[in-house]
């Protein structure tokens, strides 16, 4: 084959190509217009998402390749950053695997304790129902400093701390216990407090998917040999309201992921030996007291993609259908 019929062939699969793809903005703009009402409605939510989601984490990958203090233009590092993160910053890699540990852990409890209680608010009278729900939702509403009066009271580490008090009137310690000065007790307790608050607007969609699953389900399943709770639970309910599972999912990925308030009310910033040291607290450090933007950016592209992965993970469990 000659040079000129060489030359020939990708100019013409260019040419193929732009029709193709002038085809596609023709069919897309003329759905535009067809369902216009649509668009305008989706508009206001879409502009929003795009200033203040898309763009925001476009501008932070890029600042995290810069050294920025915000009194001076970014300066261009290249990967200074994410070496200093991964290689350097021993106190960063720590608190990695206090997040992720922290994750593991109050991830699968609050998710499964969310849906149980759930569940079972689903199973009492209607008229007793929104009593319950308010009991259980309203910690996830309250603020992390009202919070943190009853818990520090509950774990003070002196005689006049709830725990303390009983556990010394009991004979069970001789003297107060340091529950959060003390590096082995400030996850557990970090856990504890995270998981009396996890019950929020995850909890809030499984018990409407649960309302709303079809009675005729049931009956159907009556027929077909179904006789116990936990039989319809498995082979019906959880079934039915797999979409709120995905979407409880990934809300608990984000809130167990991104642990903060909690951990700066009961422990402090920076908490004993960084004991209770999470990824966004090392990011708030960086960003609202060093002012340190450029790294800061570093470490919320890194919290970032942990997130997109674990969420990758939960679809393709939960969203097969």
């Amino acid at each position: 084959m000659s040079a000129n019929t060489e030359a020939a062939v990708p100019a013409t699969s260019a040419m193929q190509a732009s029709p193709v793809r002038q085809g596609r903005m023709v069919r897309l703009w003329a759905d535009v217009k067809r369902n216009k009402v649509s668009y305008l409605f989706l508009a206001p939510f879409l502009l929003l998402f795009t200033f203040f989601t898309i763009i925001p984490i476009f501008m932070s990958v890029g600042l995290s390749f810069t050294y920025y203090n915000i009194l001076e233009a970014p300066k261009f590092i290249g990967l200074s950053n994410y070496k200093l993160l991964f290689v350097d910053d021993d106190i960063f890699l720590k608190a990695i695997g206090i997040t992720l540990k922290f994750a593991f852990i109050t991830g699968p409890l609050g998710y499964a304790m969310a849906f149980l209680l759930a569940w079972l608010i689903s199973q009492i009278p209607v008229k007793y129902r929104f009593f319950y729900t308010l009991c259980f939702y309203t910690p996830s509403i309250t603020s992390a400093v009202a919070m943190s009066v009853v818990w520090l009271y509950l774990f003070a580490g002196d005689r006049k701390g709830l725990l303390n008090y009983y556990a010394m009137k009991l004979g069970l310690i001789d003297e107060p216990y340091l529950f959060l000065q003390n590096v082995d007790s400030i996850v557990p307790v970090i856990i504890i407090v995270s998981l009396w608050m996890s019950m929020g607007v995850g909890f809030l969609a499984f018990l409407a998917g649960l309302q709303n699953v079809p009675k005729d389900l049931y009956e159907a399943g009556a027929i077909d040999g179904i006789r116990y709770r936990w039989q319809e639970l498995i082979y019906i309910t959880v079934p039915a309201v797999k979409p709120q599972l995905l979407f409880g999912a990934v809300l608990q990925v984000v809130s167990s992921l991104t642990v903060f308030d909690v951990s700066i009310q009961l422990v402090g910033l920076p908490s004993p030996l960084y004991a209770g040291h999470t990824i966004l607290t090392h990011l708030y450090d960086y960003a609202f007291i060093k002012f340190e933007m450029g790294y800061a950016s570093a470490i919320a592209v890194v919290l970032f993609a942990m997130m997109i992965g674990l969420n990758r993970v939960i679809f393709k469990l939960l969203g097969r259908d």
